[in-house]
């Protein structure tokens, strides 16, 4: 690695938000990742599937995974998924390898439901495998027609006999063709909109249920489109109550939402990494590229976009750690992170001029892996139409309080 990736000695952990056990494991993580993923990957549609299955495997035996589940009789680290912890394994990930730090949020994305509304027997069938790495776990919730507007799914869930069938689509399902499993949202019809949809575990080898289409990504990693013909599920696969199949997956993404801002924020740190090393490294017209105060300004706005996006994803983590609600927090966390971390990333390549855009060099790698976290699990839009309407909802109550 050509950067000097060790934390900054100025760095955010000695803020009020950490405790000592995050402090503790945030170097315990830099100093796995330097050792394990010092060699980064190059994956391709071609090795992407076997090096998502090796990497899970790796940080489920390192013990990384349990911190996504929540539970310690299921394999998790606590009785509850430390955001924060989180987090900071996402963003540490995210600053050696992108494809390390999707296999760990991958795992926690889609076992989250689980952890949250399983039964003990749902979750004593599923956690433990996907906290030590040997089960692979989705999280089964856009469809071709209903991407940021949840409520507008239409992939059926009707009741057959003392279990249930499902009929349709979904689609950009993250571990989709590898996943062992598939938290599927489903319109059960209780209810007219986001009141009639319900949650399901759906096991990868059940009849009816085909991958359709994989899907090639600018940044790869296992995507795909699932075709579900008659999937005929159990009563006991079903997740919580019928009908709260969207408050529990708003209720999941609340957990991670948070944390795709946290690996934006560690996409950012390796790129202000690799333009100092140019910066310093670089020689031109006599001097270093960094003697010139064009490249001094746009260092100093990277650092600046950074440091202004980590105190917002670690107070939302913070708040929902203490048990707060975070919907506007996370979203302003995860709006500012990603669309930072793509200038940070875009300062780093012109300061890496030519060599920035080529191919395999890590500048342009990170330019790959930051565009899709600006759409999913909600677009910056999205995290603009949440803040906005809680300001707004934040306002009508305050008004109804004044005399």
């Amino acid at each position: 690695m050509s950067a000097d990736l060790r934390p900054d000695p100025h760095d955010m952990l000695a803020w009020p938000f950490f405790e000592d056990r995050h402090r503790t494991l945030a170097a315990r993580i830099d100093a796995w990742a330097r050792t394990h993923l010092a060699a980064p990957e190059h994956p391709t549609p071609a090795n992407v599937d076997a090096l998502c299955r090796q990497l899970a495997r790796s940080l489920g035996a390192a013990g990384w995974l349990r911190h996504g589940i929540g539970g310690r009789e299921y394999g998790g680290h606590g009785e509850t998924i430390d955001t924060r912890a989180v987090c900071l394994l996402r963003e540490t990930l995210a600053r050696y390898s992108g494809l390390a730090d999707f296999a760990l949020a991958m795992q926690g994305l889609g076992s989250g439901a689980i952890t949250l509304a399983g039964t003990p027997a749902q979750k004593a069938r599923y956690l433990p495998h996907v906290a030590n790495g040997t089960a692979i776990a989705a999280f089964a919730l856009s469809e071709p027609q209903a991407g940021s507007d949840v409520a507008a799914l239409t992939l059926a869930a009707r009741q057959d006999g003392d279990g249930w069938r499902l009929d349709g689509e979904k689609t950009w399902i993250s571990n989709g063709g590898i996943a062992d499993f598939y938290v599927v949202f489903a319109r059960t019809g209780e209810a007219p909109g986001a009141r009639g949809i319900s949650a399901f575990v759906v096991d990868a080898g059940t009849a009816g249920l085909e991958v359709a289409e994989r899907i090639d990504v600018i940044a790869p990693h296992p995507l795909a489109r699932l075709r579900f013909d008659g999937v005929r599920v159990s009563r006991d696969n079903l997740l919580g109550a019928p009908g709260e199949g969207f408050k529990l997956a708003m209720r999941t993404l609340d957990i991670f939402r948070t944390s795709v801002a946290a690996a934006s924020l560690g996409f950012a740190r390796r790129a202000l990494a690799e333009g100092l090393e140019r910066a310093v490294s670089r020689p031109m017209f006599g001097q270093t590229l960094g003697d010139f105060q064009l490249t001094q300004a746009k260092l100093a706005q990277m650092a600046l976009t950074i440091d202004s996006s980590a105190l917002l994803v670690y107070r939302a983590a913070w708040l929902r750690d203490r048990g707060e609600s975070v919907t506007r927090e996370a979203a302003m966390a995860k709006w500012q992170a990603s669309e930072g971390a793509q200038q940070v990333i875009d300062a780093a390549v012109q300061l890496w001029g030519g060599l920035g855009v080529k191919s395999g060099t890590t500048v342009e790698t990170l330019y790959r892996e930051i565009r899709a976290l600006r759409i999913y699990e909600g677009a910056t839009e999205v995290q603009q139409l949440i803040v906005g309407r809680d300001l707004l909802k934040a306002h009508a109550a305050s008004k109804e309080k004044t005399p």
